[in-house]
């Protein structure tokens, strides 16, 4: 298998299936569900900019550049695909060295805080890990973006530093990015806890 070979993971709550354009109303649906693309540190498009967002992320994925997954819930009663609630990808894929981020994600508010986010994790991280055999997995955010620092640093990322000044906003203002990673020997330590964290989400 190659890194850019879209797949399907199946999580205990979530599934992520390689994005498509007939993603295009769930998505836009599960933006509109907390008004996510308001939150100005962030990147979540908005509604009348969703088309155009599934294109740029499937053509950075012909570029081979990016991995892009739509992340929907699992409907307990048919035991499969239920709503999509957001996007994920792999981005900044690095084969030679190798190593990976896990990035450009966004979930509906509706189920922060539901185990939603530890259980894409868990799969993402799995997988570039234990059937890839990555040695470093990274993520990345805004300075200003707490939110996402604290769940990151949740899933056991450390913090490796600070880019000042790294990179422009859809506005043109520039942004303080912070790094995290997490090495191939923390996997195990790091799998533990969020496996710990979803027996809290049944």
């Amino acid at each position: 298998m190659t890194f850019l070979e879209p797949l399907t993971l199946t999580g205990q709550n979530v599934i992520l299936e390689p994005l498509s354009h007939e993603h295009h109303d769930g998505l836009v649906g599960a933006a509109r569900d907390g008004e996510l693309w308001k939150l100005w540190y962030t990147s979540v498009p908005r509604p009348e900019g969703m088309a155009a967002e599934i294109e740029r992320r499937l053509a950075m994925h012909e570029q081979g550049s990016m991995l892009p997954f739509t992340t929907r819930l699992i409907d307990p009663a048919a035991g499969g695909p239920g709503r999509i609630i957001g996007m994920t990808t792999y981005c900044n894929i690095d084969a030679a060295t190798p190593r990976v981020e896990i990035g450009y994600t966004w979930n509906a508010a509706s189920v922060h805080g539901t185990g939603t986010n530890p259980d894409s994790k868990l799969r993402l991280l799995r997988h570039a890990f234990e059937t890839i055999g990555y040695v470093a997995v990274e993520f990345c955010t805004h300075w200003l973006n707490h939110q996402s620092r604290e769940a990151i640093a949740r899933l056991g990322a450390k913090q490796d530093g600070v880019l000042r000044s790294h990179r422009r906003t859809s506005d043109g203002v520039l942004r303080d990015t912070v790094v995290f990673s997490i090495l191939e020997h923390e996997w195990p330590m790091v799998r533990n806890g969020l496996e710990h964290r979803l027996a809290k989400h049944p």
